[in-house]
């Protein structure tokens, strides 16, 4: 058995979607709905006054999901920690369309648990 997490990093996103909140509450929202995962409490967002930025955390039973956006570099950065698979999702398509974003980098790691030894 293992987990999976995924780091996402997505440049040339539209500055404004960046500092838009209601934005990164509807990417949560997508996320936890279509990987059938449990916030344990709604999800928290602090905005950054001068730059707009957006930092977003949700405790999840799964694990946790994580955003920081910097609408001043044109970039999203989003974690999403997973105790056990989940399936695939369009992290490219999703933040091409709603972010703007020309390039999306999306990494897939899985998370075993206990040794080598104890794995098989």
């Amino acid at each position: 058995m293992c987990g999976q997490e995924w780091v996402v990093e997505a440049h040339g996103c539209d500055p404004a979607s960046l500092a838009d909140l209601g934005r990164l509450r509807d990417l949560f929202a997508r996320l936890i709905e279509a990987l059938e995962l449990h916030a344990v409490e709604a999800p928290l967002f602090h905005q950054f006054p001068h730059t707009g930025g957006i930092t977003g955390l949700c405790l999840l039973a799964e694990s946790h999901l994580a955003c920081h956006t910097y609408p001043e570099y044109r970039s999203l950065c989003l974690n999403v920690f997973c105790c056990r698979p989940r399936p695939e999702w369009d992290f490219v398509g999703y933040l091409k369309r709603e972010f703007g974003a020309a390039k999306v980098d999306v990494r897939r790691v899985d998370r075993p648990y206990g040794t080598a030894d104890e794995r098989r």
